[in-house]
Protein backbone atom coordinates (compact mmCIF):
# COMPACT_ATOMS: atom_id res chain seq x y z
CA UNK A 1 0.00 0.00 0.00
CA UNK A 2 1.29 3.41 -0.88
CA UNK A 3 0.05 6.82 0.24
CA UNK A 4 2.45 8.91 -1.82
CA UNK A 5 0.29 8.93 -4.97
CA UNK A 6 -2.69 9.99 -2.87
CA UNK A 7 -0.68 12.75 -1.19
CA UNK A 8 0.59 13.91 -4.60
CA UNK A 9 -3.01 14.35 -5.74
CA UNK A 10 -3.82 16.22 -2.51
CA UNK A 11 -0.79 18.48 -3.09
CA UNK A 12 -1.79 19.09 -6.72
CA UNK A 13 -5.29 20.11 -5.64
CA UNK A 14 -3.92 22.43 -2.93
CA UNK A 15 -1.54 24.00 -5.46
CA UNK A 16 -4.38 24.44 -7.96
CA UNK A 17 -6.60 26.10 -5.33
CA UNK A 18 -3.77 28.21 -3.92
CA UNK A 19 -4.39 26.63 -0.53
CA UNK A 20 -1.77 25.54 2.01
CA UNK A 21 -0.89 21.85 2.20
CA UNK A 22 -2.43 21.26 5.61
CA UNK A 23 -1.64 18.37 7.89
CA UNK A 24 -4.76 18.33 9.98
CA UNK A 25 -4.50 15.20 12.04
CA UNK A 26 -2.95 15.80 15.47
CA UNK A 27 0.37 17.04 16.86
CA UNK A 28 1.44 13.53 17.84
CA UNK A 29 0.91 12.30 14.28
CA UNK A 30 2.98 15.21 12.94
CA UNK A 31 5.86 14.12 15.20
CA UNK A 32 5.57 10.30 15.06
CA UNK A 33 8.35 8.32 13.48
CA UNK A 34 7.44 6.22 10.47
CA UNK A 35 9.30 3.82 8.22
CA UNK A 36 8.94 3.55 4.47
CA UNK A 37 9.55 0.61 2.17
CA UNK A 38 10.79 1.43 -1.32
CA UNK A 39 9.20 -0.97 -3.83
CA UNK A 40 12.53 -1.63 -5.56
CA UNK A 41 14.10 -2.51 -2.22
CA UNK A 42 11.26 -4.92 -1.45
CA UNK A 43 11.79 -6.58 -4.84
CA UNK A 44 15.54 -6.90 -4.15
CA UNK A 45 14.84 -8.47 -0.78
CA UNK A 46 12.36 -10.94 -2.26
CA UNK A 47 14.86 -12.02 -4.89
CA UNK A 48 17.53 -12.39 -2.22
CA UNK A 49 15.16 -14.44 -0.02
CA UNK A 50 14.50 -16.86 -2.88
CA UNK A 51 18.14 -17.49 -3.79
CA UNK A 52 20.05 -17.21 -0.49
CA UNK A 53 20.04 -20.41 1.59
CA UNK A 54 20.19 -18.32 4.82
CA UNK A 55 16.71 -16.99 4.07
CA UNK A 56 15.04 -20.37 3.61
CA UNK A 57 11.68 -20.64 5.41
CA UNK A 58 12.17 -17.31 7.19
CA UNK A 59 9.75 -14.36 7.27
CA UNK A 60 11.27 -10.91 6.82
CA UNK A 61 10.22 -7.33 7.25
CA UNK A 62 11.44 -4.88 4.70
CA UNK A 63 11.85 -1.16 5.17
CA UNK A 64 14.32 1.41 3.99
CA UNK A 65 16.31 1.24 7.22
CA UNK A 66 15.73 4.83 8.34
CA UNK A 67 12.85 6.79 9.87
CA UNK A 68 11.02 10.00 9.04
CA UNK A 69 8.21 12.14 10.38
CA UNK A 70 5.11 13.47 8.62
CA UNK A 71 6.57 16.96 8.83
CA UNK A 72 9.54 15.73 6.77
CA UNK A 73 7.22 14.21 4.17
CA UNK A 74 5.24 17.46 3.96
CA UNK A 75 8.45 19.40 3.34
CA UNK A 76 9.28 17.10 0.40
CA UNK A 77 5.74 17.43 -1.01
CA UNK A 78 5.71 21.23 -0.89
CA UNK A 79 9.14 21.35 -2.48
CA UNK A 80 8.14 19.11 -5.40
CA UNK A 81 4.80 20.88 -5.97
CA UNK A 82 5.93 24.47 -5.40
CA UNK A 83 3.61 25.10 -2.47
CA UNK A 84 4.77 27.85 -0.14
CA UNK A 85 2.35 27.49 2.74
CA UNK A 86 2.13 24.21 4.63
CA UNK A 87 2.22 22.57 8.00
CA UNK A 88 0.39 21.25 10.99
CA UNK A 89 -2.94 22.93 11.74
CA UNK A 90 -3.90 22.22 15.33
CA UNK A 91 -7.31 23.89 15.19
CA UNK A 92 -8.52 21.59 12.39
CA UNK A 93 -8.81 17.85 12.52
CA UNK A 94 -10.36 17.14 9.15
CA UNK A 95 -9.66 13.89 7.37
CA UNK A 96 -8.54 13.67 3.76
CA UNK A 97 -11.76 11.75 3.10
CA UNK A 98 -13.68 14.86 4.14
CA UNK A 99 -11.35 17.33 2.42
CA UNK A 100 -11.54 15.51 -0.91
CA UNK A 101 -15.21 14.49 -0.98
CA UNK A 102 -16.26 17.29 -3.38
CA UNK A 103 -13.01 17.76 -5.32
CA UNK A 104 -13.83 15.43 -8.24
CA UNK A 105 -14.74 18.23 -10.68
CA UNK A 106 -11.62 20.16 -9.69
CA UNK A 107 -9.47 17.07 -10.31
CA UNK A 108 -11.09 16.67 -13.73
CA UNK A 109 -10.09 20.27 -14.49
CA UNK A 110 -6.50 19.66 -13.32
CA UNK A 111 -6.26 16.54 -15.48
CA UNK A 112 -7.60 18.41 -18.51
CA UNK A 113 -5.47 21.55 -18.05
CA UNK A 114 -2.25 19.58 -17.51
CA UNK A 115 -2.92 16.84 -20.10
CA UNK A 116 -2.57 14.16 -17.43
CA UNK A 117 -3.54 10.53 -17.73
CA UNK A 118 -7.34 10.49 -17.75
CA UNK A 119 -8.29 9.48 -14.22
CA UNK A 120 -11.08 10.17 -11.79
CA UNK A 121 -10.32 11.36 -8.27
CA UNK A 122 -11.57 8.13 -6.72
CA UNK A 123 -9.09 6.19 -8.89
CA UNK A 124 -6.01 8.13 -7.81
CA UNK A 125 -6.73 8.73 -4.14
CA UNK A 126 -6.97 6.15 -1.36
CA UNK A 127 -8.05 8.83 1.08
CA UNK A 128 -9.16 6.44 3.82
CA UNK A 129 -5.79 4.68 3.74
CA UNK A 130 -3.84 7.95 3.88
CA UNK A 131 -5.96 9.02 6.86
CA UNK A 132 -5.20 5.70 8.57
CA UNK A 133 -1.47 5.93 7.96
CA UNK A 134 -1.20 9.60 8.94
CA UNK A 135 -2.98 9.18 12.26
CA UNK A 136 0.29 8.05 13.80
CA UNK A 137 1.01 5.16 16.06
CA UNK A 138 3.26 2.18 15.85
CA UNK A 139 4.08 2.08 12.15
CA UNK A 140 7.66 0.95 12.50
CA UNK A 141 9.13 -2.48 12.07
CA UNK A 142 12.54 -3.99 12.56
CA UNK A 143 15.23 -4.92 10.09
CA UNK A 144 17.07 -6.95 12.76
CA UNK A 145 16.95 -10.03 10.58
CA UNK A 146 19.40 -8.32 8.23
CA UNK A 147 21.92 -10.50 10.02
CA UNK A 148 20.69 -13.26 7.70
CA UNK A 149 22.44 -11.44 4.89
CA UNK A 150 20.15 -8.89 3.24
CA UNK A 151 21.80 -5.51 3.68
CA UNK A 152 19.73 -3.36 1.33
CA UNK A 153 19.00 0.23 2.30
CA UNK A 154 17.24 3.24 0.80
CA UNK A 155 17.23 6.86 1.89
CA UNK A 156 13.53 7.52 2.47
CA UNK A 157 13.69 11.16 1.45
CA UNK A 158 15.35 10.24 -1.84
CA UNK A 159 12.81 7.44 -2.36
CA UNK A 160 9.94 9.89 -1.77
CA UNK A 161 11.39 12.41 -4.21
CA UNK A 162 11.90 9.68 -6.83
CA UNK A 163 8.33 8.40 -6.43
CA UNK A 164 6.85 11.89 -6.68
CA UNK A 165 8.94 12.55 -9.77
CA UNK A 166 7.74 9.26 -11.32
CA UNK A 167 4.12 10.29 -10.72
CA UNK A 168 4.89 13.54 -12.54
CA UNK A 169 6.85 11.88 -15.36
CA UNK A 170 4.00 9.42 -16.03
CA UNK A 171 1.58 12.35 -16.10
CA UNK A 172 -0.44 11.15 -13.14
CA UNK A 173 -0.04 14.49 -11.36
CA UNK A 174 1.12 17.88 -12.66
Amino acid sequence: MNIIGTLCVYAAICKHEGFPLKFSRNKESWEYYYVASDADLIAEQQIWAVVDPNARNEPFNCNNGDVFKSKHLWKVLVGRFGIENYGFVESEKVSLVELMKDKGPMWDEIVRENKLQPTKLEEVGAWWFADLMLKGGDFVDSMNKSEYGFLGFRNSKQSLVALIDKNKAYKIVP
